[in-house]
């Protein structure tokens, strides 16, 4: 689902779980937010020809945080792409996801996705990709989550900070969130934010009275 120019909001089903990973880009790159279940690599480049980007344009990948429905694809992308694309993660779950730590929501798993994290994060950052982007270190769901905002089109990435249903803000998703309180904390920093859309991983884009919706949320 195109948000807008040159954002792209991926849908790929892995065994009747739709999930969002987000695609960027302009004429001289593309940056994917977030990469799917392990063996979702085909998928997303099938929905990046799809909107016409070829999977040979991607430069960056830019992981919300460690959970292994948005790290999964991350080896296979590194294995056919090598050097030329960089990865970005908050420096809290940069370790999980290169696994030096087992991930803290899949520790059981015998060989878990992970790959080498480039450059890391900061709260506040500014990134020069696709018009600027500005990280947002959104703490709760795990230590290092980010959320993603978008400059040019007024959209925030969300990741897991919140989840939506048909289109409206459903707020934070208790089961998969370590520490509610901070999550909570974090959602009044979109306040600082003009935003007009937001996409969620979990239940997709969300582009009506957006402030307003998460206001409430982040009150309640």
């Amino acid at each position: 689902m195109e948000v807008c120019k040159g954002v792209e909001m991926l849908h790929l089903n892995f065994h009747g779980n739709m999930i969002h990973p987000t695609l960027l880009w302009d004429q001289d790159l593309a940056v994917l937010i977030d990469t799917g279940f392990p063996g979702q690599m085909e998928d997303l480049r099938a929905a990046m020809d799809n909107v016409g980007v070829s999977f040979d344009k991607l430069q960056a990948v830019i992981l919300t945080h460690q959970d292994m429905d948005h790290i999964g694809s991350l080896p296979e992308i590194l294995k056919q792409c090598g050097t030329k694309v960089k990865v970005y993660a908050h420096e809290l779950d940069k370790p999980y996801i290169q696994g030096e730590i087992p991930l803290i929501k899949d520790s059981h798993l015998e060989n878990p996705p992970k790959g080498k994290v480039d450059e890391t994060l900061v709260d506040g950052q500014q990134l020069p990709f696709c018009g600027g982007i500005r990280v947002i270190h959104t703490p709760g769901h795990t230590p290092g989550h980010i959320s993603l905002y978008l400059c040019q089109s007024k959209t925030l990435i969300a990741g897991d900070s919140m989840y939506s249903v048909d289109g409206m803000l459903g707020g934070i998703h208790a089961p998969t969130t370590l520490d509610m309180e901070a999550a909570r904390r974090s959602l009044n920093k979109y306040a600082d934010f003009d935003i007009e859309a937001v996409v969620c991983y979990h239940g997709g884009l969300s582009n009506t009275n957006v402030k307003e919706q998460i206001a409430g949320l982040s009150k309640s």
